[in-house]
């Protein structure tokens, strides 16, 4: 894990605030002791339901329809990390393939590698990832790789170049925060499969990343996308930004139909208006669910991209 500076005692109390939340995102032992916890389970599990489709594939399935028959396509992940036992990473694997029999038509396999065996041996990921990629070719839906911590990064775009040596349909995520992307794009526009453009929310050092309050984020992530655009690549924006999303749409034209390579992508629970206003203009959209029991780490982040959620959190623990 790459070293990160604590925010300084005069910073803002939502960028400190975030901060908690990120370093809570990587303490891997939370992932399992908060929603067994007596005390802290059922709260936090209530927080949850906002922004995971359930714990189990059924949960997932019965969702993406609902957003499918909304007019949007669906992108879903099985939530996990950092599973660093070789016979647990084979078992997850199955549920994936599972999960690429089960979802309807239009629904595309998110993972992460780390999930799958990365975090064990890059060799086991790929082997591991080209079942899934096979599976995914087989039912006709895209399989798109996550993105992860910088330090997973060259490992990731390792296991992609290798997948897309046999396969076109493989994407991958790459984050507009770290300093790296912009030259790491040149290499990616050359391969097939479709590149989804994040902000990023892990946490990382200044060296490597763009804080997510500085305006330069911004920018990159809109240098990043016009040069998608430009290229004519598959391509996902997956951003809740009202202005990124805004100027996004305005260098595209302000217009797209369902050929367009392109689409713009939220975060279920997050900005589904932004989502119905960019499908009101033509664009094609999709929505990305997550379902599983390791959520924890996963609605850490999505509270950290936005101190102000905690407040939501609050009321949805309560209620």
């Amino acid at each position: 894990m790459p070293e990160t500076l604590p925010a300084p005692d005069d910073a803002p109390l939502t960028t400190r605030a975030a901060e908690v939340l990120r370093r809570l995102a990587l303490d891997e032992d939370l992932k399992w002791s908060v929603p067994e916890d007596p005390l802290l389970g059922p709260p936090a599990h209530k927080v949850a339901r906002r922004y995971v489709a359930g714990e189990t594939l059924a949960d997932a399935v019965e969702r993406a329809r609902r957003t499918l028959d909304a007019g949007h396509r669906v992108n879903v992940e099985y939530l996990g990390e950092s599973c660093r036992d070789a016979r647990r990473a084979a078992a997850e694997t199955e549920v994936f393939l599972e999960a690429a029999r089960l979802l309807p038509p239009g629904c595309s396999i998110s993972l992460d590698l780390s999930h799958i065996g990365l975090a064990v041996d890059e060799d086991l990921a790929l082997a591991h990832a080209s079942r899934l990629a096979r599976a995914t070719a087989d039912t006709g839906r895209e399989m798109v790789i996550s993105a992860e911590g910088s330090e997973r990064t060259d490992a990731v775009l390792a296991v992609h170049r290798a997948l897309c040596a046999e396969f076109d349909h493989v994407g991958v995520t790459v984050q507009a925060r770290l300093h790296r992307t912009a030259e790491d794009l040149s290499a990616l526009l050359a391969l097939p499969g479709r590149i989804r453009l994040v902000k990023g929310a892990f946490a990382e050092p200044p060296s490597l990343a763009y804080a997510r309050e500085d305006p330069a984020l911004a920018r990159a992530y809109l240098a990043c996308a016009a040069r998608l655009a430009d290229a004519g690549h598959r391509c996902s924006f997956a951003t809740h930004d009202r202005d990124l999303l805004h100027r996004v749409d305005r260098h595209l034209g302000g217009r797209g139909d369902e050929g367009s390579p392109w689409e713009f992508e939220t975060l279920l629970g997050l900005g589904p208006d932004r989502l119905a206003a960019m499908a009101a203009k033509g664009h094609p959209t999709r929505e990305y669910l997550v379902f599983g029991t390791e959520w924890w780490l996963y609605v850490c982040n999505r509270l950290a991209e936005d101190p102000a959620r905690v407040l939501q959190a609050l009321v949805d623990a309560a209620s």
